[in-house]
């Protein structure tokens, strides 16, 4: 499977080839990828049976929604791990949320991944694979309304990013150096572990940084994700100000808006009190709030917040100088959220939607 070679030893798969093959090898993997071996056109037919299996992965299952401009795939590993990744259309932009654990340990109460506990850490080739496959199936059928090519990856699928960090550096140097991605094109997510976070102030690609949050103090965000208990707000605080002076980067806060859990409008003054402090030496805010409306899970106590209370909650922390963006709900129509497909595949022992081959 060439996606689990470093693109580096990529000649292992090619003995007896000259060195041109690898090259052209390494554009078909990374520059222009395609979606399968036999697409490879200027390799001789004996060299692309070598080869299939070209993903590290078996697509399992695809649904579309949105009016085709979301796409989500389940992918099986060979061992039996699965995991999940989302395509995105915009009008400028198409985005794909990939996955960096095939489940996860960290247990937040209102995420399907959790559900599921962790398996195994991905390598840095299943994640770049997810983008390379993403980027090939633009190529060969681009979603409506958004451009042919993959112009944004965020980790914020399954998995902790910063858990798996060895696999995670290599993952983002091969999207920035192999594929040709922006750094500023790729965001982390992390629920907020201070030494991934200090360390990825120190790494030379220029990626974002986003932060798990959910709520504004010790008492709830404990309820809502367990690993605050172990790591209280104000030392991922801490972590994120390290950050910002070494990096020189704005830090993005993720929070999932819940109905009359989180999203009340004193919730929102803790909110802006404890992100206030986060200013660039010339006044100017540090920080952005991603408001996300909860993509709600079956049997779940928690449902994403009313419009109403979402433009309200909002409103409160752009006035109080906070930068906040309510995301654009996608893919509710198909499950679009982290671990939802997974979970009705393992739990119905069918595909809602097989994918053609």
């Amino acid at each position: 499977m060439p996606y689990l070679t470093a693109p580096d030893d990529l000649a292992a798969l090619l003995p007896g080839e000259p060195a041109y093959r690898v090259r052209q090898l390494r554009e078909w993997l990374y520059r222009s990828p395609v979606l399968t071996a036999a697409a490879m056109t200027d390799l001789p037919a004996a060299v692309r049976s070598r080869l299939e299996p070209l993903w590290p992965f078996a697509v399992e299952a695809e649904q579309e929604g949105d009016g085709g401009r979301t796409v989500k795939w389940l992918m099986r590993a060979p061992d039996g791990a699965s995991y999940e990744a989302v395509l995105m259309a915009y009008p400028r932009r198409t985005t794909l949320c990939l996955s960096s654990q095939a489940g996860c340990a960290m247990g937040c109460t209102f995420c399907a991944t959790g559900q599921f506990g962790f398996e195994r850490h991905l390598q840095a080739g299943e994640m770049v694979a997810q983008a390379a496959y993403a980027a090939a199936r633009l190529r060969s059928r681009p979603l409506p309304g958004a451009p042919e090519r993959l112009g944004n990856v965020v980790f914020m699928g399954m998995g902790e990013p910063l858990a798996n960090y060895e696999n995670l550096r290599e993952a983002l140097r091969r999207l920035v150096e192999e594929m040709g991605l922006s750094g500023r094109a790729i965001t982390v997510s992390t629920v907020g572990l201070p030494q991934g976070i200090r360390r990825m102030a120190e790494e030379p690609l220029q990626i974002n940084l986003a932060v798990s949050l959910h709520a504004p103090n010790d008492t709830l965000r404990a309820r809502l994700v367990p690993i605050n208990n172990r790591y209280p707000i104000q030392e991922v605080m801490a972590a994120v100000r390290d950050y910002i002076a070494g990096a020189h980067r704005r830090v993005t806060f993720e929070y999932a808006l819940m109905d009359r859990i989180n999203d009340t409008a004193a919730l929102a003054r803790e909110l802006v009190a404890l992100l206030k402090p986060l200013r660039s030496p010339t006044g100017g805010a540090m920080c952005h709030v991603n408001l996300i409306p909860l993509n709600p899970v079956a049997e779940s106590p928690y449902q994403p917040s009313t419009p109403e209370h979402a433009a309200a909650f909002q409103k409160l922390l752009e006035q109080s100088g906070i930068p906040a963006t309510l995301r654009m709900r996608r893919g509710i129509d198909i499950d679009a959220g982290c671990g939802q497909l997974r979970r009705r595949v393992d739990s119905d022992g069918a595909l809602i939607t097989l994918v053609e081959r």
